[in-house]
């Protein structure tokens, strides 16, 4: 069940930065908006998005398929991470009774940055990842 469990975290959250990394693509508009109200705009160049979009669409596929994830699973966790940062207030007071813009939708951030944790914790587990059958077979 192990192996199953470390399988379906790692594709889910994989797919959620293939997600994020598309929505950039194809809805520049949405990231910039994004960018401007949760993160000071530090990131609000149109061309800046693209190539987030793109990077974050190939790390989501490496995570996915469990390849260098030595390096992949940090990556996933910073921006993960980041993204806990932006919407702090909302995962302090979700339901905005002592802080204003929260949104309790936004709580699951500290959830998927606790599971790029525990999936990078147990990466030595993940044995159905593509790095993993790489090295066994060296």
């Amino acid at each position: 069940m192990r192996v199953f469990s470390l399988l379906l975290l790692r594709v889910s959250l994989g797919f959620l930065l293939v997600l994020w990394g598309l929505d950039k693509l194809v809805n520049v508009e949405h990231g910039l908006a994004i960018s401007q109200k949760y993160y000071l705009g530090l990131f609000s160049g149109e061309t800046m998005m693209l190539g987030f979009g793109v990077i974050q669409t190939l790390l989501g596929v490496l995570v996915v398929i469990g390849l260098w994830r030595r390096f992949t699973f940090p990556a996933q966790t910073l921006i993960n991470g980041f993204t806990v940062v932006g919407v702090w207030k909302s995962i302090i007071d979700p339901w905005g009774w002592f802080l204003s813009s929260t949104n309790v939708l936004f709580y699951p951030s500290v959830i998927v940055f606790a599971a790029c944790l525990v999936l990078w914790a147990f990466c030595s587990e993940d044995h159905l990842a593509v790095d993993h059958k790489l090295k066994g077979a060296k």
